[in-house]
């Protein structure tokens, strides 16, 4: 298998819910961590159960994996993500902003969009990062994403290039994203997350399914 002896940078597994996205994903990133990589594994499910399977804890921060040395696991959690998101876009405003003002950004980031902004504002930055090179503490030789099923997936994948075009077209006001202005401060990073997405050499992306016709379809 070339995913093993060749691996691309970001490998995700996805297809139909219960096809074995999660075995096959974690059984690739042992693999390569025991073959001597630095290895991360993402969950992008809010369901997963890559805890019960590796006996730790998961969470929004890498923590390594008892007994695969080289391996960390890291769990996209949305309303952690969105929390965080919240306190981002906040920090970002000007410090003479008013109290109406920053009660009016709260309500607008209180929706299920902000919610899916700030998940992909975690995956996004695993993207942007490690598709510019950056080296330090963090980085990773291989970041593998065990997917939540197949809907929920595209719709990720999609984001980057719909953000994106948001921003290009948009100058002003707010929205569920927060005030654009500091949209923009962001902007780089999902034009680079797009860029390692579409890129072959940085991005693979693995249909897992089994042999009935329903799966096989939405493969």
């Amino acid at each position: 298998m070339d995913l093993l002896t060749t691996p691309t940078r970001f490998v995700f597994f996805t297809g139909k819910g219960g096809v074995g996205k999660t075995s096959v994903s974690a059984a690739v990133a042992i693999a390569l961590a025991d073959a001597g990589r630095r290895v991360l594994l993402v969950s992008t499910d809010a369901a997963s159960n890559l805890d019960e399977m590796l006996g730790v804890p998961l969470s929004n921060q890498p923590l390594a994996v008892p007994g695969v040395p080289g391996l960390s696991v890291l769990n996209i959690d949305p309303d952690v993500a969105a929390e965080a998101y919240r306190q981002r876009v906040l920090a970002q405003m000007e410090a003479d902003a008013s109290a109406e003002e920053r009660s009016t950004v709260r309500e607008q980031l209180s929706g299920a969009c902000t919610t899916e902004i700030a998940s992909f504002d975690e995956f996004a930055a695993l993207l942007a990062s490690q598709g510019q090179g950056q080296a330090d503490e963090s980085s990773w030789d291989h970041v593998i994403f065990d997917t939540a099923p197949t809907g929920h997936t595209l719709r990720l994948l999609s984001l980057p290039a719909a953000w994106s075009g948001f921003l290009a077209g948009n100058d002003r006001g707010a929205s569920c994203l927060g005030p654009h202005s500091g949209l923009k401060l962001q902007e780089a990073r999902f034009n680079a997350a797009l860029a390692a997405l579409s890129d072959p050499s940085w991005t693979t992306v693995v249909l897992v399914t089994r042999p009935d016709p329903r799966p096989m379809q939405e493969a």
